[in-house]
């Protein structure tokens, strides 16, 4: 199990093809000390096509798509032996029944080396309303599926449920997890509903929205008091943290990719209210949600480009995790005081070029190393 009482670290592998690049990620991580291996669960991914080319990223060759993804369930299964923990961050119970989320989640313990995890989410409009599934009340829907989930995972016999979304009349789940390596449930929560559920039902918490070490603070105590008041080890709940970064050789070369065409689109991917935060309104409409409502074939390149001049540095500097390693690695040290144990850093930076794709992931495995010091140097005290 990913244990709340160390500090662990997370690589983000993902599910787009081709294969050799993500046992290539897996490799590195498994050899350079990483606990977890994530994947994602996607049918489209948040790079628009009708910006896809050399002038967005050097990423983009001559006729390739963002939007090409395996199968999450696949690729975990392909990845079981390693010797991490292999995660998806996240899925969501509107593609897929919980119930089937349970049994696969059980399967993989049996397969596994290590305690998989599923992160499971409310969900994103961009993987459900093009391919005609509902998006209404996606936080009803996911309550509903934590209580299903869990029932799969710790009962035995027939369960009947009579939800708003899901019904189960004496359904018969029999699989068990295997004995000492039970799948881990992490929500990825941010909103008061999310963070109560994800104390009621979670092992840990996986949000990617920007906070202050204050912010995150609460955010923790908040699905502490819910864990405690639901009779659960509020003490077990491991906190994570998926943050965007952009990593540079120095504060100016950092600074110089903030200003950068990927890092102007990720920041569109912030919500309407964080925009406002810093005096802005969000170009997509006052109420937008940011990764939860963005469908990229919805918009035109005018639109898009139209859209990231409006991005400002201010706003930029408050959605990612920008700086030096030596910056950065200073930042987490706060967040690391506030309650954090497990971290994923995601380098847009890593889009930048390939020259800063490299640094990143060597940046990367510095400041975790870094983290992972730090924190058992304060666990052992004086």
């Amino acid at each position: 199990m990913v244990d709340s009482n160390m500090f662990t670290s997370g690589i983000s592998v993902g599910t787009q093809p081709p294969l050799s690049r993500i046992n290539l990620l897996t490799r590195v991580g498994q050899a350079t000390g990483f606990d977890v291996a994530w994947v994602v669960d996607h049918f489209m991914g948040f790079f628009p096509q009708a910006i896809w080319d050399k002038d967005f990223t050097w990423a983009a060759s001559a006729g390739s798509t963002p939007h090409a993804y395996f199968d999450y369930q696949a690729v975990m299964a392909h990845l079981a032996r390693k010797n991490m923990h292999i995660g998806v961050g996240v899925t969501e119970p509107i593609r897929r029944h919980p119930v089937l989320l349970a049994q696969f989640a059980m399967t993989l313990s049996h397969m596994a080396k290590k305690a998989p995890i599923l992160g499971i989410g409310s969900g994103e409009r961009e993987n459900v309303e093009p391919y005609g599934l509902p998006f209404d009340k996606p936080v009803s829907r996911l309550e509903e599926a934590l209580q299903l989930i869990r029932a799969c995972l710790e009962s035995q016999g027939p369960i009947s449920f009579d939800g708003a979304f899901f019904k189960l009349d004496k359904a018969i789940m029999d699989l068990r997890p295997k004995v000492g390596n039970e799948p881990q449930i992490w929500v990825a929560a941010h909103g008061p509903r999310m963070l109560r559920l994800t104390g009621q039902f979670g092992d840990g918490w996986y949000p990617t929205l920007p906070m202050t070490p204050h912010e995150y603070e609460t955010a923790f105590r908040q699905i502490q008091g819910h864990a405690r008041r639901a009779g659960r080890n509020e003490g077990a709940i491991v906190a994570g943290w998926q943050a965007f970064t952009v990593i540079g050789r120095s504060e100016q070369h950092a600074r110089e990719i903030l200003e950068s065409r990927p890092v102007r689109l990720v920041s569109l991917l912030a919500p309407a209210h964080i925009w406002q935060s810093v005096g802005l309104e969000h170009p997509f409409g006052s109420d937008f949600g940011g990764m939860i409502d963005f469908v990229p074939p919805y918009y035109s390149r005018k639109q898009l480009e139209d859209a990231m001049r409006k991005v400002e540095p201010e706003l930029i500097a408050k959605f990612v995790v920008w700086g030096t390693p030596e910056t950065i690695v200073k930042r987490m040290y706060d967040y690391q005081d506030a309650g954090l144990r497990h971290l994923v850093l995601s380098p847009a930076s890593a889009l930048y070029s390939r020259r800063d794709a490299l640094y990143s992931m060597r940046a990367v495995l510095s400041i975790q190393r870094r983290l992972r010091s730090r924190f058992a140097n304060v666990s052992e005290g004086p």
